[in-house]
């Protein structure tokens, strides 16, 4: 994950580093451990809801006690530097041995880290990391750029041993993380973070002005096949919504399909930048565009 940034030109990013054996363990110490689902749910949004809506989710819908409640907001309150936050997890008092084996597994997880030469700024403990999902059975991770932390997570994943039992009788622990591509370079080209001459994906979008979209789906193959990006607008919508959509992603050509284009085989065709348009076959098109 560190070096996938890295070599995007990106800097200023932090792993956020946690292990689900942990969470599990307080959760059987503060007697909630029937409720632990839906409480990693709840943890894992506390920052983007807020600590005192957590509380109040803890106290109204998961009906659990004050002392449950303030051992847990106490757990994920834990600050310092890595060593001080390790240390605070030792000392912590919870006497529950997947609670300790998860504080072993996140102190080794950290010294590898620090062995694979990650810098120090790059990565920490967060106690309030959960994931969503429930196949997670220990370490857990999240990266986010620092000063674009309202975008979200942009990376994340963790261990997952079991997770391979729902298709195998075979026994295939894992780790592994994910990367939301189309949404993490929207918004680091949209925030210029990313530079490319570039602006669109697709070379052109085919508008149809049909209800049957059979032809306009047959001239996007031709032009795929042909080595050009292309998109379909789907979309039952009026002309004018659809080349605004055009404009938007800045996509430089359209080619537009009525009943004229049908009947004749000429396709119309806009230059987006220049705001011209010409009918012409679907060769002398492709031969357009690749020139």
């Amino acid at each position: 994950m560190y070096e996938t940034f890295k070599s995007l030109g990106l800097d200023n990013f932090t792993i956020h580093i946690n292990n689900r054996k942990i969470l599990n363990g307080l959760f059987e110490a503060a007697d909630v451990k029937e409720k632990s689902i839906d409480i990693m749910r709840t943890i894992d949004k506390i920052e983007k809801i807020g600590k005192e809506t957590v509380i109040a989710i803890f106290k109204d819908d998961y009906k659990m006690e004050e002392k449950s409640i303030k051992t847990i907001i106490d757990f994920i309150a834990i600050n310092g530097t890595t060593d001080e936050k390790i240390k605070k997890l030792e000392t912590l008092g919870i006497e529950n041995d997947l609670y300790k084996k998860g504080v072993e597994e996140l102190k080794e997880v950290v010294k590898y880290i620090r062995l694979f030469n990650v810098p120090e700024e790059n990565f920490e403990i967060d106690l309030s990391i959960a994931r969503g999902l429930d196949y997670y059975t220990g370490t857990v991770y999240e990266t986010f750029l620092n000063d674009y932390k309202s975008i979200g997570s942009i990376c994340s994943g963790g261990r997952y041993n079991d997770l391979a039992g729902y298709y195998t009788d075979k026994k295939l622990p894992g780790v592994g993380m994910s990367i939301g591509l189309t949404r993490l370079f929207f918004i680091l080209n949209d925030i210029g973070l990313i530079k490319t001459d570039k602006k669109s994906i697709a070379d052109i979008l085919v508008i149809s002005m049909v209800e049957d979209l059979s032809k306009s789906i047959e001239v996007a193959n031709t032009l795929r096949n042909a080595g050009i990006k292309t998109e379909v607008y789907f979309d039952n919508k009026k002309i004018k919504a659809k080349f605004k959509y055009a404009d938007r992603l800045n996509v430089p050509y359209v080619i537009v399909i009525g009943e004229d284009e049908i009947k004749s085989g000429l396709l119309t065709i806009k230059n987006m930048n220049e705001g011209t348009q010409e009918q012409l076959e679907i060769e002398k098109i492709i031969e357009k565009l690749k020139s």
